[in-house]
């Protein structure tokens, strides 16, 4: 036979949980991905400028948690410029045109100030 005792009670849990329905984390996204979306605008490297100018962002969530996507939407013969761009590419007479990393330094900045608004937020419980 098993028996569990406690003494006390919970209303320190159901205060928790009280205030953490009040956290503002979907605000805080929406934030930084419209941040995201000028960082990379910003930092795309402009030839006619219509990269730079197709980024966006989605904000999902679920019951697994929120996702941020930014995504461009300049596509020429099914090719994602923006990646090509990231990641190099061949040429259509036999060159390369060599990888040119714009996302990852744009974004840095982006994650870092997100990670530290949402840390704010959630240990302000």
């Amino acid at each position: 036979m098993i028996t569990i005792k406690h003494k006390g009670n919970f209303k320190n849990t159901e205060r928790f949980f009280s205030r953490a329905q009040n956290l503002k984390v979907q605000s805080i996204l929406q934030e930084y991905g419209a941040k995201g979306v000028l960082a990379l605008s910003q930092a795309t490297p402009k030839d006619t400028g219509l990269t730079a100018l197709s980024w966006n962002y989605k904000l999902t969530i679920s019951n697994l948690g929120y996702n941020i996507i930014w995504y461009n939407t300049n596509i020429d013969d099914g090719v994602p410029i923006a990646i090509i761009i990231q990641y190099g590419h061949g040429t259509g007479n036999g060159g390369y045109v060599l990888p040119n990393d714009y996302i990852n330094p744009a974004m840095k900045k982006i994650f870092d100030g997100m990670a530290d608004d949402i840390w704010k937020e959630v240990s302000s419980l």
